[in-house]
């Protein structure tokens, strides 16, 4: 993977994704509500093992690290699809928010505002 990889977020989309209240030279004409992208990954034996042999001489953990990118792309692409459905332009105030579920994976939850918004 290269660094471009690392970077998630968006490519071309008809729902405008941001992490702030409010869009510049947009107005909110209509607050849909919450909207959530979910998802659940669990680590497979091979990373475990990888990881913690990593963990005894330091670094980056790149297996690990490609998965929580996936994992927070696929987050991503859910909250865009539930914010579609639901007839929203444009997601405000996006966040992410990361768990470890059960120690058996790690949750991953995108949530943010369904708005529709038109240009001032």
């Amino acid at each position: 993977m290269g660094i471009e990889d690392f970077g998630g977020g968006q490519s071309q989309s008809d729902v405008l994704v941001v992490t702030t209240n409010d869009v510049p030279g947009y107005r909110v004409d209509k607050v849909i509500g919450e909207v959530f992208g979910l998802t659940v990954r669990s680590r497979h034996v091979g990373s475990q093992i990888g990881a913690g042999l990593k963990s005894l001489i330091g670094g980056e953990l790149k297996g690990l690290t490609k998965t929580l990118v996936e994992t927070r792309n696929q987050a991503m692409e859910r909250l865009v699809e539930q914010a579609r459905a639901r007839g929203a332009n444009a997601v405000l105030m996006f966040r992410f928010d990361v768990t470890e579920a059960a120690d058996v994976g790690t949750e991953v939850c995108a949530y943010g505002t369904a708005v529709v918004i038109s240009p001032r």
